[in-house]
């Protein structure tokens, strides 16, 4: 099961997320990532991005709890949805490669699911729908998009709301 965590920074901690990098790291070499990396907002850290795929809500539950900054109190809060693969590849696999800076674009709705098959699939870094825990509910739209118009990656009006992130690829290199 595929899921997407956003753990979003509290005000002032960025000296704490520095200490634990390593250990943040090591944390995620424990897991089959399909794509991960630092949110920031006009330059500034606002948090981290992972898609993970995990045998289980509960797992999911644990990998975004258990993580070591989110312990030591540096995130104010945590976004966590199923999420489905629709590209079906890694962010490692994106043809256009890690250089560069992209987006982390989360639309929110109910209802009729909007724009399962994606658009613009050369930006697309990583592409799928949220989901309630069992899969069945769409709850909305996320994706990583390498884009001069990252929120064009979603059908305008569609939503009840939409979020844009610059996002970095993440993790080791």
């Amino acid at each position: 099961m595929e899921f997407l965590c956003h753990h979003r920074d509290r005000p002032g901690s960025m000296p704490l997320r520095q200490r634990l990098l390593e250990e943040h790291w090591s944390y995620m070499d424990r897991f089959e990532l399909i794509a991960r990396g630092p949110t920031f907002s006009g330059g500034v850290l606002t948090g981290s991005v992972h898609v993970v795929d995990v045998p289980s809500a509960a797992a999911a539950r644990a990998f975004a709890f258990d993580e070591p900054c989110y312990q030591a109190g540096a995130y104010r809060d945590v976004l966590l949805r199923r999420w489905r693969n629709v590209l079906g590849r890694t962010m490692w696999d994106f043809p256009g490669g890690r250089e560069g800076g992209g987006h982390l674009v989360l639309g929110f709705g109910e209802g009729e699911p909007a724009d399962l098959v994606p658009r613009r699939v050369d930006e697309l870094v990583a592409y799928g729908p949220l989901l309630s825990d069992d899969g069945v509910a769409w709850l909305g739209t996320a994706a990583l998009v390498r884009s001069d118009d990252p929120g064009g990656v979603l059908t305008a009006g569609r939503y009840d709301a939409v979020e844009v992130y610059e996002w970095e690829f993440g993790g080791r290199r």
